[in-house]
């Protein structure tokens, strides 16, 4: 007679917790216990106010996973990754046994991120220097004189070169007018990558004359395909892909229509709002990315705030 097979609930009767194979002294363990999680499962409850489809992803693990995102200045799949292979990282995210399986797609902490915006990253702040107070790591005589400074948040953007802006805008367009369905009359798929090859070389020869030749010539097939794709436009249905579209035209105009002088250029099309910032470093004149003001306390040097200024003008 064969054994009847076991529902998750009699696998878990014989499954090692994780509270029995880490460290309990272990750094973030001790830090799971201090920070109220509740709190954003209160808070962050009316981003979705829709009862309809998929339940949202438990807020502990989202704010876990920004914290040890932040702490180990890990990408989103990076984290992800790690969080199927540590122990440590799973109990501080709200598991009680051991998973083999990613909790989420990467895709997920962008979307998050996106929906709980500057006020829900100020919330997980908030709870950090609770949790250091009721630990002792800052005394509130501190928090009353802080040091003030303030630095860059770089943007993990390639270096923004003029060839290399208008072929990828120009691949973008292609793509969406792919997926509209629509016929562009010429893609310029085999001539645009060769000349943007092309324009390194001639810059790396200091043969700039041509470099600005070959440059107006890829600036003009991406011109082309933006004005292509813009005549098409009325035969798009409305929807998602149709705004997404749409975006797509007009970064794109701007990015054709900049001039080297300008104050708002674009350096970045995933990331419009990103800042050329002069920083007088030796080996790195400048950095893309955001202004950002950092305070901490004199005595410990705990970080009690780190606002973003909005130095762009778009």
């Amino acid at each position: 007679m064969k054994a009847k097979p076991k529902g998750p609930e009699q696998d878990d009767l014989f499954r090692a917790r994780l509270v029995e194979i880490i460290d309990m002294r272990h750094e973030l363990v001790k830090l799971a216990a201090l920070i109220d999680w509740e709190f954003f499962d209160r808070e962050w409850a009316g981003f979705f106010p829709s009862e309809a489809g998929r339940p949202a992803t438990p807020s502990r693990l989202v704010a876990g996973l920004l914290y040890l995102q932040h702490a180990y200045k890990l990408s989103d799949e990076a984290v992800v990754a790690r969080w199927v292979e540590n122990p440590y990282y799973q109990h501080f995210c709200g598991e009680t046994f051991f998973q083999h399986r990613p909790p989420i797609d990467p895709s997920s902490l962008t979307r998050w991120r996106n929906r709980i915006g500057e006020e829900g990253v100020e919330w997980l702040l908030t709870k950090t220097i609770e949790a250091g107070r009721i630990s002792g790591a800052v005394e509130d005589k501190s928090l009353e004189r802080v040091s003030v400074d303030t630095t860059v948040m770089e943007k993990n953007v390639a270096y923004p070169t003029d060839a290399r802006l208008y072929e990828r805008a120009r691949q973008k367009l292609v793509a969406l007018a792919q997926q509209a369905g629509v016929e562009l009359r010429q893609t310029y798929a085999r001539l645009a990558p060769r000349l943007a090859r092309q324009v390194g070389r001639y810059a790396h020869a200091r043969q700039f004359k041509r470099m600005r030749k070959a440059l107006r010539t890829l600036k003009g097939y991406t011109g082309r395909v933006m004005r292509n794709l813009r005549r098409h436009l009325r035969d798009i249905p409305a929807g998602p892909l149709r705004e997404e579209i749409c975006d797509a035209l007009v970064l794109t105009g701007r990015l054709l229509d900049q001039k080297p002088k300008d104050k708002n250029k674009i350096y970045s099309l995933h990331e419009p709002k990103v800042d050329c910032i002069s920083k007088g470093k030796a080996r790195v004149r400048y950095e893309f990315g955001t202004k950002v003001s950092v305070a901490a306390t004199i005595k410990e040097g705990f970080i009690v705030g780190a606002p973003k200024f909005n130095t762009s003008r778009y």
